[in-house]
């Protein structure tokens, strides 16, 4: 990406304040809305997680559960820019990445999570990440993710999700990899023929 990066700011986002984080001075339920608002960021952060632990297992049947059905998908790396919309476009297009002959480490840190209302929601998310494709590239990095949920029938989905790197390298790797240990050669898709 050669061209000038945008400043990576809340306001680029399109990120902004939500409810505050206080209790009220009300009675029994305002106080039940403020407990609320704390469960709702609780299951924003499980969703967010399940995300991660999906796509490294490969899990897509669970990770299509996680998404609203017109999802917004938009990814910027190093060298390449995706942008999808749609839940069944995604999941179509991330089952070529994770085959049977690749090994993903995804870990979402640091989420600030904005409730702004009892059905709309936005988070930020610092991922750092690794990525071997056999039988010799690698890939790592740090992201920030960006994303907006929204609370449908008592469940949180994500409705939009955004990332763009803050650094990654890639490379061939000297030798071939040959770990004792590989999940995804079992239970990933088939490599695209």
């Amino acid at each position: 990406m050669s061209e000038t990066r945008a400043r990576l700011t809340r306001e680029y986002m399109g990120i902004s304040d939500g409810l505050p984080l206080e209790a009220s001075s009300g009675g029994v339920d305002a106080l039940r809305a403020d407990i609320q608002r704390l469960m709702d960021m609780e299951a924003i952060r499980q969703l967010k997680h399940a995300y991660f632990r999906c796509i490294d297992s490969a899990n897509f049947e669970e990770l299509a559960t996680l998404f609203h059905p017109d999802v917004l998908v938009h990814f910027k790396g190093g060298n390449y820019e995706w942008k999808l919309q749609g839940r069944d476009d995604y999941l179509e297009s991330i089952q070529k990445s994770f085959t049977k002959n690749a090994i993903g480490h995804h870990n979402g840190h640091q989420p600030e999570i904005q409730i702004h209302s009892e059905s709309e929601a936005t988070g930020i998310w610092y991922l750092a990440d690794n990525m071997w494709i056999k039988p010799n590239f690698f890939t790592t990095g740090t992201a920030l993710y960006w994303d907006r949920y929204v609370k449908e029938a008592g469940r949180w989905l994500i409705r939009e999700t955004r990332y763009e790197r803050l650094y990654e390298f890639m490379r061939a790797l000297d030798e071939g990899i040959t770990p004792s240990s590989h999940y995804l050669a079992d239970h990933g898709a088939d490599p695209p023929a």
